[in-house]
């Protein structure tokens, strides 16, 4: 038996969500890169400081996290929809924000950043349950290992480009150039998180997620 069920690529729902899958995860690990790197070379807040940060955007992510698979349940892929374009708004509040203030305070950055975590929250928890949905339970382990490894691939693979991309402007240029650049990247590769999934839901019609309550995402 291969180690991956070849039907599966046959699956237009499938592949469609590993692609959205992707590039959701593309712009994952090598955000929180960006930013710590930014806060503590770019703006000079002490590493402690710069964890504590991110305190108020996993709460955010919490709380959406608990709001979209319920919701997920009822409104299929337009929730997830839904939380690429508030991140992509917590994007654009972080630039303008970086553009006005000349040293952002930490608590600034906190209010921004919590917008973006919401917006995770709101498709990391449903989105293995959604890109699962079209396949059939002896599929099951094989579309599993397929996603978590789509996943891995995605967060390594946006950590050495993005990161990458920061370094290189930050030391052509500035640290806040970089950020403009990889934000561009972050929000290039959201959209395209949510192209695939909008395809996704119109591959496999306007039906209802069922999502375990037990394990709502990854």
């Amino acid at each position: 038996m291969p180690l991956v069920d070849l039907a599966l690529l046959s699956d237009a729902a499938f592949m469609r969500g590993l692609y959205a899958a992707f590039f959701f995860f593309f712009a994952n690990l090598s955000f929180y890169l960006v930013m710590t790197m930014f806060m503590q070379r770019g703006l000079h807040i002490p590493p402690l400081q710069a964890g504590m940060v991110f305190l108020p955007l996993a709460l955010a992510f919490v709380i959406a996290s608990r709001h979209s698979g319920v919701r997920a349940r009822h409104r299929g892929t337009l929730v997830l929809i839904e939380g690429c374009a508030v991140q992509i708004v917590g994007l654009a509040s972080l630039v303008l924000m970086v553009a006005w203030a000349e040293k952002p305070t930490a608590t600034l950055l906190t209010l921004v950043l919590a917008i973006f975590g919401y917006g995770q929250g709101l498709v990391m928890a449903p989105l293995s349950s959604t890109v699962l949905s079209t396949v059939k339970p002896a599929s099951a382990g094989s579309g599993a290992g397929m996603y978590g490894t789509t996943a891995q691939i995605a967060n390594a693979a946006g950590v050495a480009a993005i990161g990458a991309a920061f370094f290189a402007i930050e030391a052509a240029c500035s640290p806040r150039l970089a950020l403009f650049a990889a934000s561009a990247l972050f929000a290039l590769s959201i959209a395209a998180c949510a192209a695939f999934l909008s395809w996704m839901r119109r591959a496999r019609g306007v039906k209802p997620i069922n999502i375990d309550r037990d394990n709502p995402g990854d």
